[in-house]
């Protein structure tokens, strides 16, 4: 049977969208619209231009996915500085060579119809939208540019790049050398605990805290020792307490909207918790899965830090769609360069195609402008999700700061691992809280809510019910 013949090379058309798009962007790298400039009006670049309004308005929001403009409400369109695009060399090779299992299993194969424990978003959010659209057409236009090797292990450049511009919006002044892409938050989680840690080694994590790290850290032997997570980040006094006692190496956290609490760390503790990691010597390691939901300016131990003592883990699955593999770690130049080196062992390289795929739906503006609806939705279904909720006679343990989850109270006497079992046989998946501790001993009974789903009638009438 004779071979399927390949997919034709069809390269995108030089569009007038693109074509402005690269004269202004020309413009202001060679410094002729210098940063802080006001671009023409839409309506004033349009006329002279002699383009359509709609063009015009596409390709500055292109500009601003790609960094070098950003809005101002009731002000207009102005440029700014592109991040530096040096790329340092890498360092010769030194490469070193309810449980927590089912909920993750659950995640993957979704046995459940009502899914308020699972760790994502329905697939209509994303599937229906303008992202599902694109990506439908996207192969052909990708494919004629595929080299169709390995591709190299630091990852695609032109995201790396992108990344780095991202970064900069976040106040973290990473050079592009410092930028390794991966496939996705856990596998970056997994380079960094082979690259740092030994067997019996103590590490310090988030206590409730992300579940699959914990499996993770038990693989590699090494011992967890859980800070108490309240409102407004980590307990400090207990933190300072256990770096004290136990001079672990490192502290795995998440700063802004935090699995599973839903809560983020405030300004004045995050100051404090960089200086108790210098005084004990302790590496962080700074998960923001949720970045591009949240404030460009919320407070990050990776701004503070500008990743001298701070490893950045971050991830387009989350909010772009869990099938396009695609995270990134940003740190310390010779901690990257050995990650990379272990990357390059144990899995070679990255999808050099799906990483082509998410570089051009970001500075292509449709991720941002996906980005948009996605808040947008988010914001409704928690407002409607924590009112069932209260209304059921269930409340927040914390204060909900954004993301997908909500750490909700059970009523006393309710056992939470009971309770999951009574909503399987209902066709109810629900997160009970004993997971996300390291120790699996839950402080009090409560559950991780996905307010996306939260709102639905069957899980409020199993609620209402009594179970």
């Amino acid at each position: 049977m004779p071979a399927p013949p390949d997919p034709p090379d069809q390269p995108s058309p030089d569009t007038k969208v693109e074509a402005l798009v690269k004269r202004l962007a020309a413009a202001i790298d060679n410094g002729l619209l210098p940063a802080g400039s006001r671009l023409r009006s839409i309506r004033d670049c349009a006329e002279k231009e002699a383009l359509s309004r709609n063009t015009v308005v596409e390709a500055y929001n292109r500009l601003i996915a790609r960094g070098y403009a950003e809005a101002r409400p009731g002000s207009g369109y102005f440029t700014r500085k592109a991040p530096g695009q040096r790329t340092l060399a890498p360092a010769a090779h030194q490469s070193e060579a309810v449980d927590v299992v089912s909920l993750l299993r659950e995640q993957l194969e979704q046995h459940y119809e009502v899914r308020v424990g699972d760790g994502r978003p329905p697939p209509s959010w994303m599937e229906g939208s303008e992202l599902g659209r694109h990506l439908r057409g996207v192969r052909a236009t990708t494919w004629g540019q595929l080299e169709h090797g390995y591709g190299t292990p630091w990852g695609y450049l032109p995201l790396r790049q992108t990344v780095a511009r991202l970064l900069h919006e976040r106040a973290i002044q990473a050079e592009v050398g410092q930028v390794l892409l991966t496939q996705g938050a856990n596998h970056a989680l997994d380079l960094i605990v082979r690259h740092l840690l030994e067997p019996g080694d103590v590490v310090l994590v988030d206590s409730p805290g992300y579940y699959p790290l914990f499996g993770k850290l038990k693989l590699a032997k090494v011992e967890m020792v859980g800070v108490p997570r309240l409102h407004d980040g980590p307990d400090l006094d207990a933190l300072q307490q256990l770096a004290a006692a136990h001079r672990p190496k490192v502290f795995f956290t998440q700063s802004l909207a935090h699995n599973p609490t839903g809560g983020s760390i405030s300004l004045a503790k995050a100051h404090r918790l960089l200086q108790l990691a210098t005084q004990h010597g302790v590496q962080i390691v700074e998960d923001d899965p949720f970045a591009d939901l949240m404030p460009a300016s919320a407070p990050r131990l990776s701004a503070l830090d500008q990743l001298e003592h701070v490893i950045y883990v971050s991830s387009f699955s989350k909010t772009l769609s869990a099938g396009l593999r695609v995270g990134f770690i940003a740190g310390p130049q010779p901690i990257i360069n050995a990650l990379c080196d272990l990357k390059m062992v144990t899995i070679v390289s990255t999808s050099d195609f799906v990483e082509r795929v998410v570089c051009e739906l970001i500075v292509g503006g449709q991720y941002r402008r996906h980005l948009t609806r996605l808040k947008t939705r988010l914001e409704a279904a928690q407002r409607q999700s924590i009112r069932a909720l209260e209304q059921a006679g269930l409340r927040l343990i914390c204060p909900y700061s954004g993301g997908y989850y909500a750490w909700i109270a059970l009523p006393d006497g309710q056992g939470e691992i009971e309770l999951a079992r009574r909503a399987a046989a209902r066709g109810i998946f629900i997160s009970p809280g004993a997971v996300f501790y390291p120790d699996r001993q839950s402080t009090q009974a409560s559950m991780r809510v996905n307010v996306a789903y939260a709102n639905d009638d069957r899980f409020l009438s199993f609620l209402q019910a009594g179970n």
